[in-house]
């Protein structure tokens, strides 16, 4: 059975203001958008059509009309919020997809460049690349045009997009397997040393056409991307957590694309927990129970790391007996970094947080910080 979304949850999660949507203020993730649509629109000179959808979907858009296979791991409970047995909040702009196709099936054009952009749920590790509530946007061409889109039209695609958010980047592209398209691929860019990714696309699958009713005459191009990723890196910003900033220093530079300056960093506290966990306990796992746990106080959580794992098979007796845990758990150290965005936190607000956590995550039968304990 699926674990489902409490009625406290689900309206938390919907309550998430969406960044790309000018009716809840500007953004400059509207600014991204936007130009990434403007560029794709003039190379191809093909009609534009956006469609935003709602936030919850059914579970068939966002899985088995996209081409999961039913068995895939992506539809656990650990990625994937159930609002009940047949709709989810959507976990990938990509769920906007089947109804925009169904929609244009409907009414078509020989040409168009579909827009879905929003807001989406994922169950994630903390830190400050990751959050459970990042952006995300799909850009699809379909054409009845001949000849058939192809690779070509893709890497035209990609160059286009590239040249218009990240221009002068260095990128490799490399194939990938997505349930939705035909020869994947995902695009990374050379950042400070290292590569980071940017987008997957492909050519859409025949099969996800057809399913919203769109005959063999069709023919397109899908990718996705990061909307977060791409204007930390246009701006330079380092924490994911700057992008919904009420910091008055942080948030006047989120209404253009102009590079970030840093204001004054809070210190962080650190505090190390050895905990007891389930066996199949991974770090999104971790990074949701926190979310849950701390509420509107999650923001202070800069990271969450697991620095070591140990089967609780392999523990002393003295061990397990200290954790309360059972030998088919695990323990591990879980460090947690706390920092505040706007002011310092004390001691004893970092501790409350730490114990919260603690008994958040730990799943053994002892438990080793008291409620207002110190350290």
């Amino acid at each position: 059975m699926r674990t489902q979304l409490t009625p406290d949850q689900l309206a938390r999660d919907l309550a998430v203001r969406d960044l790309t949507d000018p009716a809840a203020g500007p953004h400059a993730l509207q600014l991204v958008l936007d130009r990434a649509v403007t560029a794709l629109a003039d190379a191809w000179g093909c009609e534009v059509r956006w469609w935003r959808g709602d936030r919850i979907v059914s579970i068939a858009d966002n899985y088995d009309n996209l081409g999961y296979d039913s068995a895939d791991v992506t539809r656990d409970a650990r990625y994937t919020r159930y609002v009940d047995g047949d709709r989810m909040l959507r976990s990938h702009s990509s769920a906007m997809i089947p109804a925009a196709l169904r929609s244009l099936a409907a009414d078509p054009a020989e040409d168009v460049l579909l827009v879905c952009p929003g807001v989406v749920y994922r169950r994630d590790a903390i830190d400050r690349l990751h959050t459970g509530t990042p952006h995300q946007l799909d850009l699809w061409r379909l054409t009845r045009r001949t000849p058939p889109l192809g690779d070509a039209d893709l890497d035209e695609m990609i160059t286009a997009l590239l040249g218009a958010l990240l221009p002068g980047a260095t990128d490799r592209r490399e194939a990938r397997v997505h349930p939705y398209t035909q020869r994947g691929r995902q695009v990374d860019v050379h950042r400070d040393g290292e590569w980071v990714e940017v987008a997957e696309c492909g050519l859409a699958h025949p099969g996800v056409l057809a399913k919203a009713g769109l005959d063999g005459s069709w023919t397109g191009l899908a990718l996705g991307m990061g909307l977060d990723r791409m204007l930390m890196l246009l701006k330079g910003i380092p924490d994911i957590r700057l992008l919904r900033s009420a910091h008055p220093a942080v948030a006047a530079q989120l209404g253009d694309l102009s590079p970030y300056h840093p204001v004054s960093a809070m210190p962080p506290i650190r505090r190390d927990l050895s905990l007891a966990v389930d066996a199949d306990d991974f770090a999104e796992d971790l990074g949701d129970r926190v979310r849950d746990a701390l509420g509107d106080e999650a923001d202070s959580v800069e990271s969450v790391e697991i620095l070591r794992e140990t089967p609780c098979a392999a523990l002393p007796a003295r061990a397990l007996t200290r954790l309360g845990a059972r030998p088919d758990q695990k323990n591990v150290l879980v460090r947690i970094v706390l920092r505040h965005l706007r002011r310092t936190l004390s001691d004893h607000e970092a501790n409350l947080m730490r114990d919260r956590i603690y008994a958040a995550l730990h799943r053994g039968a002892t438990h080793q910080w008291a409620a207002t304990g110190e350290s």
